[in-house]
């Protein structure tokens, strides 16, 4: 059981990763090209079709990091699984409280002090997501080491 949990909180820990870093890289910076009569749209699209592709994984990632820091796998530090747990209670927290509201007042139009805010606070979940990705590896390289 504990070894079907690794590998799914390793596939949702490195999906998000990538996804973040397209995210972060390439659509955020873009939303100030789309036309001001479209952006309203846009924005919404971008939210029920994100939402297609994060919500499960989060759920999972979620899920399997709460497993592991209680169920803590041989060979694996203590550490690794309750920083990786405290790190995606810190993304949800991100989410929720900093880049949902930008996104909600970027819903009503496009808003440029908005959007450099959204690009710039999504960094603490970029980064976040980039140290989930270094953890969840080592906890899966300890286990298959033991």
């Amino acid at each position: 059981m504990i070894t079907i949990v690794i590998w799914l909180h390793l596939a949702a820990t490195l999906y998000l990763l990538g996804l973040i870093c397209c995210i972060q890289v390439v659509h955020y910076p873009l939303m100030n090209r789309v036309d001001g009569d479209r952006f309203v749209e846009f924005h919404h699209q971008h939210g029920v079709r994100i939402s297609v592709v994060v919500v499960a994984p989060m759920v999972i990632e979620l899920v399997s990091a709460a497993v592991l820091a209680v169920w803590v796998p041989d060979g694996v530090e203590p550490a690794l699984p309750t920083v990786g747990l405290v790190l995606v209670v810190a993304i949800w927290l991100s989410t929720f409280a900093i880049q949902v509201p930008f996104h909600r007042q970027l819903a009503a139009g496009f808003d440029e002090a908005a959007h450099r805010r959204l690009v710039r606070s999504n960094w603490l979940r970029t980064i976040a997501w980039l140290a989930r990705g270094v953890l969840a590896v080592l906890i899966a390289i300890r286990f298959t080491a033991n």
